[in-house]
């Protein structure tokens, strides 16, 4: 019998102000790597919590997604595949705050052209992918996410 393709779930935020995106610094595999503050779904936790809670986490901010951009297939290698949703949260302005999570090196709040610039060091393609999403304005409600049951 052949064993269920089992995809990691995973959360995402486009954290928004003043046309700067925050991204999060991590180094994976002894490289810097940029990335939405994302992460994996826990058991018994929302797709939404879960995104409230891998912000926190990343940024010391707690927010409350305000929509969702979309939900995204990815797969980083035969063995490793990931389905994204990713959310967004825009604010009046930037602000400073520190990561809670050690293996958060740094938060940086960049434009569009910075984040293009660093394409080699984005943990995934889906970090442009979502952010022109957004800016296309793909903006759902999160009533499309049923979350009663949690």
């Amino acid at each position: 019998m052949t064993e269920r393709y089992k995809p990691n779930t995973t959360v995402a935020c486009i954290i928004e102000a003043q046309g700067k995106y925050l991204l999060v610094e991590e180094l994976i595999d002894g490289e810097v790597k940029y990335n939405q503050p994302a992460g994996h779904l826990e058991a018994h936790e929302s797709i939404i919590s879960a995104c409230s809670r891998e912000v926190y986490e990343e940024t010391g901010l707690n927010l409350i997604p305000q929509g969702l951009i979309g939900i995204y297939q990815f797969s980083a290698c035969e063995s490793l595949a990931f389905v994204r949703y990713t959310f967004y949260v825009q604010l009046d302005k930037i602000i400073t705050s520190a990561p809670i999570d050690p293996a958060i090196n740094a938060l940086v709040w960049l434009t569009l052209e910075e984040i293009n610039s660093l394409s080699p060091q984005l943990r995934s393609p889906l970090v442009i992918k979502s952010i022109n999403d957004y800016l296309a304005g793909k903006h759902f409600p999160l009533a499309l996410l049923n979350d009663d049951y949690f």
